[in-house]
């Protein structure tokens, strides 16, 4: 028999408890100037507790082919990547109308 989710009880493959933890997030993207002029794209509000953000931050890096790193509850991605994020993540299960620009 297959390990069952310790949350809600289901196998591990009939899982929800990602699903319903990602349309419950608020999540907001910004743009800031840092130094020497360098963008970068943060994306904030998502729970590190229900959310693996590490594995999230690779996926946007490896689909935006730039850098980035995971810093509390922050994902920090090199670039002005706003609206691609936006996309993104709205492809990976995430809510479009919790996500905000």
């Amino acid at each position: 028999m297959g390990e069952v989710c310790s949350k809600c009880g289901l196998p591990k493959d009939l899982c929800v408890c990602q699903t319903i933890a990602k349309e419950s997030q608020r999540i907001k993207i910004k743009v800031e100037k840092r130094k020497f002029g360098k963008m970068i794209t943060v994306v904030l509000g998502i729970n590190k507790k229900e959310i693996d953000l590490k594995e999230l931050a690779k996926k946007l890096k490896s689909k935006f082919a730039c850098g980035g790193t995971v810093k509390g509850n922050t994902i920090e991605l090199q670039g002005d990547h706003a609206e691609k994020t936006k996309d993104e993540l709205v492809n990976l299960g995430f809510s479009s109308d919790s996500i905000e620009t």
